[in-house]
């Protein structure tokens, strides 16, 4: 992405930031967005200036700033800012969070819930940082298998952890609303490192814990 692009997308979702309020009859948040889902709604057969669907443009264009806002956040950030001495060496566990993506290959929604351990080297994070670290990168355009193998490389690198698991459950709309039409369908990956990938007891002991 070059500079200016991202310097435009850092604009933009930061106005999304500011963008809670309900919009106004005239109020224009983004216009070349706004212009793009006007043209799409026409292309599919419908009529933009009917009631229901003269404001649609611009929550589409809040909406998507909103959902790929990740692309503006880090996870050395999010991490360095709660990190605290301890001299903890049993595994720190957090699971069943809450994330939702969007698939890159149809952009559709994509949610279920991630579960994340570590095994503490004399640090630990705050326990919101690993939740937010999941956003930070469920909140782009993903697969789940990379949006995995990301959350645990961003753990390992800046927690300084002796491991980290992640294992993420979801269900993928664009395989049960289309395709193949498998609603009941869900999809399982898991990225181990450190003690996590080297140690079958260590890898055991944390799948015990997130079973349910």
């Amino acid at each position: 992405m070059s500079e200016k692009a991202q310097i435009s997308n850092i604009s933009a979702h930061a106005h999304y930031a500011a963008s809670f309020e309900a919009e106004s009859e005239d109020e224009v948040y983004d216009l070349k967005k706004e212009g793009l889902v006007r043209s799409l709604l026409t292309e599919i057969g419908e009529n933009p200036e009917r009631e229901g669907l003269r404001r649609t443009p611009l929550r589409v264009a809040k909406a998507l700033d909103f959902l790929t806002s990740g692309y503006d956040l880090s996870a050395e950030e999010i991490i360095k800012k709660a990190l605290f001495a301890e001299d903890v060496k049993e595994m720190v566990v957090v699971r069943d969070i809450e994330f939702y993506s969007m698939c890159e290959h149809h952009m559709l929604p994509f949610f279920g819930h991630a579960h994340v351990g570590y095994l503490p080297n004399g640090r630990v994070v705050g326990l919101s940082k690993v939740a937010r670290v999941v956003d930070c990168f469920a909140r782009r355009l993903q697969v789940q298998e990379r949006l995995t193998n990301q959350v645990a490389d961003a753990l390992m690198a800046h927690l300084g952890a002796h491991g980290v698991a992640v294992v993420m459950e979801a269900s993928h709309t664009c395989m049960m609303m289309r395709g193949v039409q498998k609603q009941r369908s869900t999809t399982v990956s898991s990225a181990m490192r450190g003690t996590f990938e080297t140690d079958p007891a260590t890898r055991s002991e944390f799948m015990s814990f997130i079973k349910t």
